[in-house]
């Protein structure tokens, strides 16, 4: 019972974790009005929100091989209390920038030291364990949105200190709860983060290629799909109600995934789940009109968001107890910090006079060519099973 209500606390630790770094998709148009910024720099803001993720990744990945991970989940609620407060403070862009990269260090921090934390407290069911930790998340970014609109009646200011404020609560109740809890002993042997990396070097690779071009892609079409819509003719309210339908449709997605990734072969169903992205997404391109974009949109939501825990429970279920948190650590920052830029890439693009519908078309091409790829040395025999 003790292993549940620590399960639970971190179901409510990864919202506010998943909420800091969703809700500056949402401030994207406020931020360019109140700074008097372009595309390229709130981008930017973005941005370095999932740098910060990426940052700590491998540090965090090396103290789990000296202190428990749950110490390390605790240090992750800390960090985004302060830097969420600090954010919501800022009176500059700069101030702004590094108070989101400091939110998103958190974020990685606790996603490193978390996730086989949890692999460990219910080994039977990973994928199950991975799904529900992963609507908790999936709930935040259904929450960024109507979160960042009742802040605008006052002040955009108050969606971050919000964030602060939980955060601080379900640290604390993270704390209580982890002292009564009898933690798993797998990760014992786990005393080198260098020695894990190089031991399984073919899962960590193998589970890159199958996730890391997808979520690049995400990352920027997730930020800008308000603007998107708002592009394609659709009011601001509209707008936002299809990124709201995005997220929304990824609660029940990772139920779903997660329970599926217990029983499928992992390389088959991520290569499908890639390959169904790709497909999402030119249909969001070639939709017109509020129901059919409302429709394409649920898609896409529904698929990518599959792609999360079927690749934790992938990567995860296949690394021993004596490397699981130092490999996941090296996987988990390299995966991050390739998805980082996705933002960044597609505002400079857009800056630059591309069309979103001709950006977005030349992504799903890559995807198409991904998969095709992954799929040759799939049926070689060639990436881990």
């Amino acid at each position: 019972m003790s292993r549940r209500r620590l399960f639970g606390s971190l179901c409510g630790l990864v919202f506010f974790l998943n909420l800091a770094r969703i809700v500056f998709a949402p401030l994207l148009d406020v931020f360019i009005a109140e700074f008097g910024i372009g595309e390229a720099t709130a981008g930017l803001i973005v941005t370095l929100a999932w740098v910060g993720s990426a940052s700590l990744r491998l540090p965090a990945g090396w103290l789990l091989t000296k202190v428990p991970r749950h110490y390390l989940v605790i240090i992750s609620g800390t960090i985004l209390s302060l830097s969420a407060a600090a954010a919501g403070a800022a009176v500059t862009v700069r101030q702004l920038m590094v108070g989101a990269f400091f939110m998103g260090t958190a974020s990685g921090v606790y996603f490193v030291s978390a996730n086989p934390l949890l692999s460990e407290l219910f080994p039977d069911r990973v994928g199950r364990v991975m799904g529900i930790h992963g609507a908790a998340t999936q709930i935040a970014a259904v929450a960024a949105a109507p979160l960042v609109a009742v802040s605008l009646w006052v002040d955009w200011r108050f969606a971050l200190w919000a964030i602060a404020v939980g955060t601080a609560v379900v640290t604390i109740v993270t704390v209580i709860v982890a002292r009564q809890t009898a933690m798993p002993a797998a990760g014992e042997d786990d005393r080198s983060l260098l020695a894990g990396a190089r031991s399984e070097w073919p899962i960590i690779l193998a589970a890159l290629g199958l996730a890391g071009v997808a979520v690049f892609v995400w990352q920027g079409v997730f930020n800008f799909y308000e603007l998107y819509m708002q592009s394609r003719g659709l009011s601001p309210n509209e707008a936002s109600t299809m990124l709201t339908i995005v997220f929304a449709a990824g609660v029940p997605a990772f139920f779903i995934a997660g329970e599926l990734a217990d029983d499928l072969p992992s390389v088959p169903l991520l290569l499908g789940i890639v390959a169904s992205f790709a497909g999402c997404l030119l249909l969001v391109v070639a939709f017109d009109g509020l129901v059919a974009l409302a429709i394409s949109s649920a898609l896409i939501g529904f698929v990518i968001h599959a792609l999360f825990p079927a690749t934790d429970a992938y990567i995860l279920t296949a690394l021993p107890d004596s490397s699981r948190g130092s490999a996941y650590a090296v996987f988990s920052s390299v995966w991050m910090l390739s998805q980082s830029g996705g933002s960044s890439v597609v505002g400079e693009l857009i800056e630059r006079g591309f069309a979103y519908g001709t950006v977005f078309t030349a992504a799903a091409l890559v995807l198409v060519v991904t998969v095709i790829v992954l799929g040759g040395l799939e049926r070689a025999g060639r990436l881990p099973a």
